[in-house]
């Protein structure tokens, strides 16, 4: 008898690796703006890249007022 549900859940183990496969091909977007943003969102940056990104951003100049604001100077 235990044989039987050890089998069952390495079959249900294996269906579930199999459904996570399928359920990844099947993405699909309607532009590729929507795909950027689903890869960033769910790729890991490693840690050398981040660390060397923050540091050279740091060095940007902050953006400017936006039209609006100074238009309406802040009010």
């Amino acid at each position: 008898m235990k044989h039987q549900s050890k089998l069952n859940s390495e079959q249900q183990q294996q269906q579930a690796a199999e459904h996570q496969t399928q359920a990844k091909t099947a993405l699909e977007f309607q532009t590729a703006e929507e795909l950027l943003r689903y890869d960033a969102a769910n790729t890991p940056v490693p840690g050398g890249i981040a660390r060397r990104l923050q540091e050279s951003a740091a060095s940007l100049p902050q953006p400017g007022r936006p039209w609006w604001k100074r238009w309406f100077k802040g009010a």
